[in-house]
């Protein structure tokens, strides 16, 4: 197809599997959608082999599930349901909680230089929830540069690694909730703010439990808005 010219397989299965990736993340491929290998393929102007391969690749990391086995295994976009949910916030919880006990043991010039600019992103966010017409999309981007940024700026490939590969999932809830989660911004910009704070004053063990403390709550209210507005794709 015109659009592989030129990329060797191994970049044609990374732009499958971003592409995929992205068209679930975006909600374009909706949670419990079947997966047809290929009619995603044309749409993609990609040959199967690489988006097989990137199917594959999204399956094991949660993205994709299947039923059946064979030619008769059947994949869909996995749904979006409060233990789906419990179970991703709960790991990012474990990662960001290793982030912020690292972040408190830099020295205090980095600590100060880090909390002063995750101060302005959380600033940002609260003021964006409690404009007359809040942003959900606005509020979504700043919610997710302040965690990233948090992780970013620890030395910790490995972590940075673990983190980017699985916080896109939590982010799929937050994007489908969006409108759902605003009234919800300022309780947790408070407890960015508690995070911030013990970083602030180097005191990792109380850094890293508070932001896992964050990710609880996080999955306490995410449960309560899909008991309220249901589960996406399950049945």
């Amino acid at each position: 197809m015109s659009g592989e010219r030129g990329l060797p397989p191994v970049d044609l299965v990374s732009r499958a599997y971003q592409r995929i990736r992205d068209l679930i993340v975006e909600g374009r491929l909706a949670p419990g959608t079947r997966i047809i290998e290929n009619d995603l393929a044309n749409h993609l102007e990609i040959s199967r082999t690489p988006v097989r391969a990137a199917l594959q690749r999204l399956q094991q990391e949660g993205w994709v599930i299947g039923s059946g086995t064979g030619k008769q295994l059947r994949l869909s976009v996995s749904p979006m349901t409060q233990e789906d949910a419990r179970e991703l916030f709960d790991i990012i919880g474990t990662l960001e909680g290793l982030a912020a006990r690292w972040a408190a043991l830099l020295p205090s010039e980095h600590r100060a230089d880090l909390v002063e600019e995750l101060r302005g992103l959380n600033r940002q966010l609260r003021e964006e929830a409690a404009s007359a017409l809040p942003d959900p999309r606005r509020a979504y981007e700043l919610h997710s540069a302040f965690h990233v940024q948090l992780v970013e700026a620890i030395h910790a490939p490995r972590l940075r690694v673990l983190h980017s590969a699985i916080k896109p999932q939590a982010y799929r809830y937050r994007q489908v909730y969006s409108v759902a989660l605003i009234p919800a911004t300022a309780e947790a910009a408070a407890e960015h703010e508690a995070v911030l704070r013990h970083i602030d004053a180097g005191d990792p063990a109380a850094a890293e439990q508070a932001a896992r403390t964050n990710w609880a709550n996080a999955a306490d209210r995410m449960a309560r808005i899909i008991q309220t507005w249901g589960e996406k794709g399950s049945w």
